[in-house]
């Protein structure tokens, strides 16, 4: 296996961090706008690891550099702005793909909040025929969120229930940055991106939207993280899990806290949440991009950072026996022992595990497949077999049915 890394920020160098303890594959190209950047996450590692320069905005810059190292993956460590040049510079060098977003959705003209326009995804999945026609895979989504959840209720649907009411993916943390009045943990962008825009829900066989911040919950988060406000929130796991598990109703909800989210709110009244560029002076630049050079470098919060993350998926239904169930499948980073042992912080370290895990899987031949597939049409238990080995075990607590 000969894998080009498209990315070397917070998640692309951590992914380097782990994989360099396994021996699964031949080589891994470091690659980044950035040569500097690629350069210093490669040498983090070993002689396997080579660093590149690459332009992940188009996809022929992506399929020439995967050509000329002969790769047989591509490893999609990019925003999500990147996925569909990555995904196609991929296919063009017959090239499976790996990524852990997909690509960007567009609400709906007139009813932002009660219809899908273009969903996250759908520009992959229309793909999905061609990919199999080559018989290459696209596995997408294979983060932690998305990715390890969606392993979760591959895992629920075989082993845990036999009907399922809800998938509910749960995302909370205690985690603080000391110094900083405000520093997310996670890119900026990214965090903007599926924050305001209109969450999707799966309810009753169909996809429908909700505003931003909707329907508020307290879930209480194990391992001592404790209860945190989770409010919906647009992401991958609901267009994913009913593709391949029957149930009623899929929902994404993340625990923000109303600080955060009221400053989301502030920069989208002001404007500051745009994309397109707006010309200032002499020079044109995007507000967004403006917002995110203004804050810290999360991948360079780990020294300030204390306590947990979690990551999980609440599902409700009947279990095996008939009975009512409702169980949290879950999976908890510890910020000081991912800087111990990895030099990371726990959420890009979290994010940067599955797709090694994942690629791992597919070195041995455990998991295989053709087309563009997510977690979910994969058998879950050697995977979090996988990740119980790699040191970060994964958890189940049983809740009130």
């Amino acid at each position: 296996m000969r894998i080009l890394l498209v990315g070397a920020g917070g998640v692309g160098a951590a992914f380097c961090s782990i994989a360099v303890r396994r021996d699964f594959f031949e080589a891994v190209v470091v690659a980044d706008y950035s040569l500097a950047s690629a350069e210093r996450a490669a040498a983090a590692a070993d002689d396997r690891f080579t660093a590149a320069q690459v332009d992940a905005s188009s996809a022929e810059s992506v399929a020439a550099l995967a050509r000329e190292h002969r790769a047989t993956h591509v490893m999609n460590a990019v925003d999500p702005r990147f996925v569909m040049p990555v995904f196609e510079g991929a296919r063009a060098a017959g090239a499976d793909y790996l990524d852990m977003a997909m690509s960007l959705s567009r609400p709906h003209p007139d009813a932002p909040y009660e219809k899908t326009g273009v969903k996250l995804g759908d520009e992959q999945f229309a793909a999905s025929e061609a990919w199999a026609a080559d018989g290459r895979l696209a596995l997408v989504g294979i983060g932690v969120e998305p990715g390890l959840s969606d392993v979760f209720a591959r895992y629920a649907a075989d082993h845990l229930f036999s009907e399922i009411d809800e998938l509910g993916t749960r995302d909370g943390a205690n985690l603080t940055v000391d110094g900083y009045d405000f520093a997310p943990s996670f890119s900026i962008w990214t965090t903007i991106e599926e924050c305001l825009n209109p969450p999707v829900i799966w309810e009753d066989g169909a996809w429908r939207t909700t505003e931003p911040f909707s329907e508020p919950e307290v879930f209480d988060f194990p391992e001592g993280i404790g209860p945190v406000e989770c409010v919906n929130v647009e992401h991958e796991e609901v267009l994913l899990m009913p593709r391949w598990i029957d149930c009623r109703r899929a929902t994404f909800k993340y625990g923000l806290g109303n600080e955060f989210i009221e400053v989301l709110k502030t920069l989208h009244k002001l404007g500051l949440d745009r994309t397109d560029k707006v010309r200032v002076g002499e020079v044109e630049v995007s507000p967004r991009d403006v917002v995110a050079a203004c804050l810290p470098n999360p991948a360079e919060l780990g020294p300030r950072m204390t306590g947990k993350t979690c990551a999980g998926l609440w599902v409700t239904g009947r279990g095996t026996d008939g009975a009512p169930r409702s169980t949290y499948l879950y999976h908890v980073v510890d910020n000081e022992w991912s800087m111990r042992e990895y030099g990371h912080q726990c959420v890009v370290w979290q994010t940067a595990v599955n797709p090694v895990v994942a690629l791992e899987l597919l070195a041995t031949g455990a998991w295989k497949g053709a087309g563009v597939l997510g977690p979910e049409a994969f058998d879950a238990v050697p995977f979090l077999d996988r990740l119980t080995a790699y040191g970060s075990p994964w958890g189940i607590q049983e809740l009130d049915a």
